[in-house]
């Protein structure tokens, strides 16, 4: 009872949380003319008609702490990542109601994770994929003296972590252009995670990871509810980074589970593996927007945003079950394979379209 109470509990108080908080941030918001109104606002990642608020950070913020203040007792990892998150949420509603240049966003993710790094979270060790044990990556050690005490600096953890977790705010923030994709396809992921936790209740030390992932997940159910088509609310930047920031984190708690986020959120990842390449391949900036991305092109096929989004659960969920069930070498040939075939397709949607378009117009 105690383990299932680890899964219902925070999953469930979150999701209260995000549901009452959810529609005040709605009213709120409109009373405030804080929306985004696409005839105003034009921007490629915006193809909503109507004027519609973000500002979903705050249910999802409120929701995760609660949660967590009232299931985990304080320490320095905690600590870091509450902190982490605030940064990230003020930062985050700054740029849903007056916009921020992305090279300001991104000196902010890297705040933020310089803020977990300090904290002491970082990967000591990752499993070999290609054999037995681990790969240690607890040296080289950077030793130095502050305040009368010894501190050390984990060179390569340290590294990871702190570029991982910038990646990952920016992908899953880039996958949120539909009603209920983004919301959804977190909640699925930030599930399995809490799952890959939970199943090594026996070690305590997991259990921290596992209550935050629940939480996550039922805080971000509750927003579906609102986000999804159509649309009341936008997560916004907000809520999306701050996701990021948390999924990126809860898989280093998670026995060091990266492997397991990058498959269950493999879409988001090689969406943006692939915008980034195409940006720079064609001399544009790597974060300037573009309607290039992967939900873009299914709308362009005709595809309906209810489809898009459902499209994303279902292959998160199909990704999650994999990651949960697969040995470390199984999802590297499962995430290529991902990758090739999203590559593919976003390949023939862009010049097999383009091609085919262009011979009819000279027709």
């Amino acid at each position: 009872m105690e383990k299932l109470n680890l899964v219902v509990l925070p999953f469930a108080l979150a999701f209260i949380i995000s549901v009452i908080v959810t529609p005040l941030t709605i009213f709120v918001f409109r009373k405030l003319g804080f929306v985004i109104d696409p005839a105003k606002m034009p921007h490629p990642a915006y193809i909503h008609k109507r004027p519609v608020p973000k500002g979903g950070g705050i249910p999802i913020f409120l929701a995760v702490l609660i949660t967590a203040l009232i299931f985990l007792k304080a320490d320095k990892h905690l600590t870091g990542i509450l902190v982490a998150m605030g940064l990230t949420l003020v930062i985050g509603l700054i740029d849903d109601v007056r916009g921020m240049s992305p090279r300001a966003r991104l000196f902010f993710n890297f705040a933020a994770a310089g803020i977990v790094v300090a904290a002491g979270i970082g990967i000591a060790y990752v499993t070999n994929p290609f054999g037995p044990g681990v790969i240690d990556l607890s040296h080289p050690r950077l030793s130095f003296y502050l305040s009368g005490r010894l501190h050390e600096i984990w060179l390569w953890p340290d590294l990871f972590a702190l570029f991982w977790i910038p990646i990952l705010m920016n992908a899953i923030n880039w996958s949120s252009g539909v009603d209920g994709q983004a919301s959804g396809m977190i909640a699925i992921a930030a599930f399995v995670i809490g799952l890959l936790s939970f199943s090594y209740s026996a070690d305590i030390a997991q259990w921290p990871a596992a209550i935050l992932a629940f939480g996550l997940s039922g805080a971000f159910v509750g927003l579906t509810i609102f986000h999804f088509y159509p649309q009341k609310i936008m997560p916004g930047y907000s809520a999306t980074t701050l996701a990021g920031l948390l999924l990126a984190v809860l898989s280093i708690l998670s026995t060091t589970k990266v492997g397991t986020a990058m498959m269950v959120l493999a879409i988001p990842l090689v969406d943006a593996g692939y915008v980034v390449g195409r940006r720079i391949l064609s001399g544009k900036s790597p974060l300037s927007g573009d309607r290039g991305h992967l939900h873009h092109k299914l709308l362009e096929l005709g595809w309906g945003r209810r489809r898009i989004a459902i499209f994303y659960w279902v292959v998160t969920a199909l990704f999650g079950f994999l990651a949960l069930n697969l040995n470390a070498q199984m999802k590297i040939f499962a995430i290529v394979g991902l990758a090739v075939a999203l590559a593919g397709l976003l390949l023939w949607m862009y010049f097999g379209r383009s091609a085919k378009q262009s011979g009819q117009g000279n027709g």
